[in-house]
């Protein structure tokens, strides 16, 4: 904020103290963004250059000047804008009598920003179009003023209720669902079968609102490090016995030595793989062995390596963990990670984990395989990551899930543990592959119940401790699930799916 700026509301001719530094000179001042210009030039960046809101817009706000009610303003414009970008093209198009892709791409943001203080942040609506009008002419595009102030008009002549009814009337039904809810028509059909196959068959509209919410900030205390009721302003995670639920805070402020942001999914899958029994022995592990080796394959960023890391040091006894991320600024990544908590003896290799694999036989007891995926379960936590998404891109990363798969089984040792992640809960990418590695490998592997494991290891999926966790909705084996699938609007996690198997 300019030195003006910081004067508008004082009294003139007075000199405050508070504007001299100690040698009596003027205090500089730094210049304070425009909140709604800001939003739109990371819009911008996101969609003409492929940016990622997630890392752009702190980087954008930490240079910005404005005080914390300003910058909450500004990360709720763009991500919000970001998510609900279907819905806000669909009104759009309707306001301007033409559709919204033959727009001007920055006459197009500005809209759309416009749309989402109006019908989502509970600006008024006169305040919407003067607001819209105004960031149209301070962003050079005086030009199409009259246009924008036209269609913000029509916009907000109906309510977000009144304009869902129109919506709803006048749209096939997947259609409809994609525009009410904001996710491609092929994401819709995806995740209505994955529900279906987990028995949630009328959870559709409430999984699509829950990926358009901010999620919450989930942390973990890593065992042995850190304890979590130490960590203030949390509570303890419903699901995870090393997790906390941020209540209040600054979670950057909270981080330390043993305490980092984890999703709470994260922290299961890797409490999954730590707490598979050995069925009375250590798999694979001879008189002669010192201790189990564990292996993170696909392990970038690196909170689950870390809190493996923890979990391997407490093991009885003690497992030695390696890393692998085959991309260097994630191998990076990763050692930080490993640093910062304690851990920095573990070694990171990066190697394309495949061939790695390949490479060795017989010589793991625990593999995690956190694989490549769509991320079709970390939609609300990457708001313009659905619109990047192709279903053609199934067809490469499930090639690679099947080969990263099929080089676990070869590399681990008999009686050895297996845990299969995606953070995608698209049956391709989860049940089928499971299904399939079945089929390639008869009588090779067991498949375990992963959420009774869970609840044995005290990770609070008891009955009662977490809608639709408790005993009689375990995933067991007999019941054809060969795995556990969380969800956001259940279990306020990303949509991790976790499968334990075992080889003989």
């Amino acid at each position: 904020m300019s030195r003006n700026d910081r004067r508008s509301d004082r009294p003139q001719g007075r000199r405050h103290d508070s504007d001299r530094n100690e040698r009596g000179g003027d205090r500089p001042q730094r210049r304070r963004a425009d909140p709604r210009r800001l939003a739109l030039g990371v819009l911008e960046e996101v969609d003409a250059n492929d940016a990622y809101a997630n890392l752009l817009l702190p980087a954008r706000l930490a240079d910005s000047g404005l005080e914390p009610r300003d910058r909450g303003f500004v990360t709720e414009l763009v991500y919000g804008t970001l998510r609900w970008r279907a819905l806000y093209d669909e009104l759009i198009s309707r306001a301007a009598r033409r559709d919204a892709s033959e727009l001007d791409r920055r006459v197009r943001d500005i809209l759309r920003l416009g749309a989402h203080q109006a019908l989502h942040m509970r600006v008024p609506g006169h305040a919407a179009v003067n607001e819209t009008v105004s960031l149209a002419k301070r962003t050079r595009e005086a030009k199409a003023a009259g246009l924008i102030n036209a269609v913000m008009r029509r916009l907000t002549e109906r309510s977000l209720d009144e304009w869902v009814s129109v919506l709803q009337a006048e749209l096939p039904a997947d259609r409809y669902l994609s525009v009410r809810w904001s996710h491609p028509e092929w994401i819709v059909r995806a995740l209505r079968k994955s529900l279906a196959a987990d028995g949630r068959d009328g959870d559709l509209e409430a999984l699509l609102a829950a990926d358009n919410a901010a999620p919450a900030v989930n942390l973990v205390a890593l065992p042995s490090v850190a304890d979590r009721a130490d960590i203030p302003g949390t509570t303890a995670s419903p699901l995870s016995p090393f997790g906390a639920v941020l209540e209040h805070g600054d979670p950057i402020e909270l981080c330390r030595r043993g305490v980092r942001v984890q999703d709470v999914g994260s922290q299961l899958a890797a409490l999954a793989l730590a707490a598979a029994p050995d069925g009375g022995e250590r798999p694979g592990v001879s008189a002669d062995d010192e201790g189990e080796r564990w292996l993170d394959l696909c392990a970038g960023p690196g909170g689950k390596t870390a809190l493996l890391a923890a979990l391997a040091a407490r093991h009885e006894p003690q497992a030695a963990l390696r890393a692998n991320e085959p991309v260097p600024h994630r191998a990076d990544l990763v050692r930080r990670a490993l640093e910062e908590s304690g851990f920095g003896a573990v070694t990171v290799d990066q190697h394309d984990g495949a061939t790695e694999l390949e490479r060795v036989s017989g010589q793991w007891h625990r593999l995690l395989i956190d694989a490549p995926c769509t991320g079709l379960g970390a939609l609300r936590r990457r708001p313009e990551s659905r619109w990047r998404k192709q279903p053609t891109d199934l067809r490469d990363l499930t090639a690679l899930q099947q080969r990263l798969l099929d080089a676990a089984v070869a590399s681990a040792r008999p009686g050895a543990l297996i845990a299969y992640v995606t953070c995608s809960p698209h049956l391709a990418e989860t049940r089928r592959q499971i299904d399939a590695l079945l089929a390639r490998q008869p009588g090779a592997l067991d498949v375990l119940d992963t959420a009774g494991m869970l609840v044995d290891a005290d990770a609070g999926l008891g009955p009662g401790a977490a809608p639709g966790l408790g005993a009689s909705d375990r995933p067991l084996v007999g019941s054809g699930a060969p795995g556990l699938q969380l969800w956001p609007h259940v279990h306020a996690s990303d949509g991790m799916f976790v499968s334990v198997l075992r080889r003989r």
